[in-house]
């Protein structure tokens, strides 16, 4: 409850103050017109569009937008797929880089390009780089950038002080990270009941390690023909990361992880430090009342690394108001729009202004190191931007937990990668030369 009153307080004091971006702000007594914002977000998460539109409407009353929420993952693609093959797509989505490409190559998104052109608002040189690049398909700027999240360590720092264990540092490579989680994992009459590390056994999680070992994760990051974990840096960091459950055991086993996920055990204060990007932020801050916690930096091998999780506001070329939709993304991306999304907690803001600004870097709520994010943007790296990426990241899921969960050796879950995906890399190119 305290949360909310500071963050509905803070809100209120950014609109308050807000300067109107809007080009043309219609008069109240005008008829509305009406767009369909489509978001794929957690309860927490929607409270910061539902201020963000509030915001909104103060500088276009003109304009009523319509916010619609479809939590799972798999049903909101669903549903923006049903949508556009009904021609009832919604005006703007929020949707992340990994998945647009498919959206993109079926000429259903508004290019951005002649709209940033004319804004007085937006410009391109005020955000981070690698979030905007990740929304470009054939050098064309299909969705705004929202944010440039990057996955990092959460850590409950009362059960590292417990186990006399120094908070990460800045720097802190891959064997303190080990005999970091080694000394948080407990175990009472012969079962685990605290383990020193969560992190799902996904592409998006395996990736950094690879990048930090010197490998690569496909041949060309702009063009791929196919995954390079079968090159020796790969595949040893492929090794690395299963032997952390396999080897290690400072990860929840497969039973384990399928009583209570690491997020829930983090949350209950029976787990030391947990993998994952800004998108939590709120829940944590809502769920956790009896320990201190912060974030840090993902440990270095032989180079920094992390993966971007950035999501956009893209505009459906079917829109029958795209005046009003841009309207409303120019605002979404705008300081005072990024300004209000901080506020909620879920954001790392695109525009490098907002991220260095007090109000991200000095807030009383936690993490208190949010300072992390900006320090590791220079070596923050995307996944390939593909018409086919998320059939080849499925794929990848499936043998990475199978060799994390013992089902299979990191050599023969290398080899059914790289055979299954073969077809999508082949159906990318093909839809490159489109």
């Amino acid at each position: 409850m305290k949360n909310f009153i500071v963050y509905a307080l803070f809100v209120c004091l950014i609109v308050a103050c807000a300067p109107s971006v809007a080009t043309n702000p219609t008069s109240s007594s005008a008829p509305k017109s009406e767009i369909v914002l489509l978001v794929n977000e957690t309860p927490e998460g929607l409270a910061g569009y539902q201020q963000l539109i509030e915001a909104y409407a103060k500088i276009q009353p003109g304009v009523q937008v319509k916010l619609n929420n479809i939590a799972n993952n798999a049903q909101f693609l669903q549903r923006l797929a049903a949508d556009f093959a009904a021609k009832t797509p919604p005006d703007v989505f929020v949707i992340n880089y990994r998945r647009f490409g498919q959206f993109a190559i079926k000429d259903v998104l508004e290019p951005l390009n002649p709209y940033i052109a004319q804004s007085q608002v937006i410009r391109t040189g005020d955000y981070y780089p690698v979030a905007l690049d990740a929304f470009k398909f054939k050098n064309k700027q299909y969705c705004l950038a929202q944010n440039v999240a990057s996955l990092q360590v959460y850590y409950n720092k009362s059960l590292f002080t417990a186990a006399n264990v120094p908070f990460p540092k800045d720097g802190w490579t891959w064997n303190e990270f080990l005999v970091a989680a080694r000394a948080l994992t407990k175990s009472a009459n012969g079962k685990i009941v605290q383990y020193g590390l969560g992190v799902d056994p996904v592409a998006l999680r395996l990736t950094p390690f690879i990048w930090a070992h010197g490998g690569e994760l496909v041949d060309n990051e702009n063009n791929p023909t196919k995954l390079t974990l079968d090159s020796p840096r790969s595949r040893e960091a492929f090794q690395w990361f299963v032997d952390l459950q396999v080897k290690e055991h400072v990860v929840p086993s497969k039973v384990d992880q399928a009583t209570e996920n690491a997020q829930s055990r983090f949350q209950h204060g029976t787990l030391g430090m947990f993998l994952q990007s800004r998108v939590v932020t709120p829940e944590l801050r809502d769920t956790i009342k009896d320990f201190d916690w912060d974030i840090a930096r993902l440990p270095r091998d032989n180079n920094v690394a992390t993966v971007l999780h950035s999501d956009g506001y893209c505009i459906t070329s079917g829109s029958k108001n795209k005046t009003a939709a841009w309207s409303f993304v120019e605002f979404a991306g705008s300081a005072e729009g990024q300004k209000i999304m901080v506020a909620s907690g879920r954001t790392v803001p695109s525009l490098k202004a907002v991220a260095e600004s007090p109000l991200f870097l000095s807030s009383n709520l936690l993490p208190a190191n949010n300072r992390v994010y900006l320090d590791m943007a220079p070596s923050i790296r995307r996944v390939p931007v593909m018409t086919t990426w998320l059939e080849i990241e499925d794929i990848m899921n499936k043998e990475i937990q199978r060799a994390f969960y013992s089902d299979a050796s990191v050599n023969d879950a290398i080899r059914a990668m790289m055979a299954q995906t073969q077809e999508f890399f082949r159906q990318n190119q093909t839809d490159a030369g489109k």
